[in-house]
């Protein structure tokens, strides 16, 4: 599969992620942000497993608890938490940080050297995200600044991870994907207990909408998030991220009825720019002397011992 192809399939998690708004709003019960994440998680990762029937071995227990905690567990709450601290467009604004995270870790963990080009990519997504979420007299909370700081954080650094670690030899991404839903769900679990108490009474519209979050917001979702994070550097992965509050705002607009402005046509079409900026891949440098050589054909990934 090419390059293109690959950043296609992966766009599609962001994507997915930004109709979570709209169907939280409009099909799931108010005010039980944890208990949503649950739903999200745990039934999803359960059910792959029951079709997988593959558990971790070995150091592969850790690792798949660190995964789930940091793009599950800990995300998820830390993101809820900012969502409700914060006005909306705010707590969208913090999280579209997530893409220098990224580099930043990368760098550092991965020896990814980010260029000037995508580091001015993912400072210009965060301002054409602003540009589409903002509103005028949008309140600052420290809390909330935190928690979407942080949420964003753990999902860069579930992302650097997932690519350093990469699987082990004969488990497929489906199988990753149900472990880390599956120890992040259960992370949520006990917080969500103490925090909101019993589970509500769901009426159908409640199912329903869990039941998308549960499999295509999260189970494929992320199992094509993390398909792509193997196939792609971790800084384009994480500057797909942007790709989810346009995509909140399309759905605003087309199925809720809210009206985009001007300038928040101009941000969408900034940050959706960066977006692609981002995926380009740095040119090599012509050897001194004479024209690039004819390029070698491409050679077919080879499998590799984690």
């Amino acid at each position: 599969m090419n390059r293109a192809a690959v950043i296609a399939l992966t766009a599609l998690a962001p994507i997915s992620w930004g109709s979570t708004y709209a169907v939280t709003t409009e099909f799931l019960p108010p005010d039980r942000p944890l208990f949503t994440g649950l739903m999200r998680a745990l039934p999803a990762g359960l059910l792959i497993l029951a079709v997988t029937r593959v558990l971790p071995r070995g150091a592969w227990w850790g690792k798949a608890a660190v995964l789930g905690a940091l793009n599950i567990g800990a995300f998820f709450p830390l993101l809820f938490l900012a969502a409700y601290r914060l006005p909306g467009g705010v707590a969208a604004v913090v999280g579209s940080v997530g893409p220098l995270f990224g580099a930043g870790l990368a760098a550092l963990l991965l020896s990814e050297r980010p260029t000037a080009r995508t580091l001015l990519a993912a400072i210009a997504a965060a301002f054409g995200v602003s540009l589409v979420v903002l509103r005028a007299g949008a309140g600052l909370d420290l809390v909330g600044v935190l928690a979407g700081l942080a949420s964003s954080a753990s999902m860069s650094a579930g992302v650097v991870l997932t690519k350093r670690w990469g699987r082990p030899e004969g488990v497929g991404p489906l199988v990753m994907t149900g472990w880390q839903l599956t120890a992040g769900g259960l992370l949520i679990a006990p917080v969500a207990l103490l925090a909101e108490g019993a589970p509500p009474a769901l009426s159908g519209t409640n199912i329903a909408g869990y039941l998308y979050l549960a499999l295509a917001n999260t189970a494929v979702a992320y199992w094509l998030w993390f398909r792509g994070i193997e196939r792609l550097t971790a800084t384009s992965a994480t500057l797909l991220g942007p790709l989810s509050p346009i995509t909140a705002a399309v759905i605003g607009w087309a199925a809720l009825g809210e009206a985009l402005t001007p300038v928040q046509l101009a941000g969408m079409t900034l940050a959706f720019g960066a977006t692609l900026v981002g995926q380009l891949q740095p040119r090599r440098p012509a050897p001194a002397g004479g024209p690039l050589p004819a390029p070698a054909p491409e050679a077919k990934p080879v499998a590799t011992r984690r």
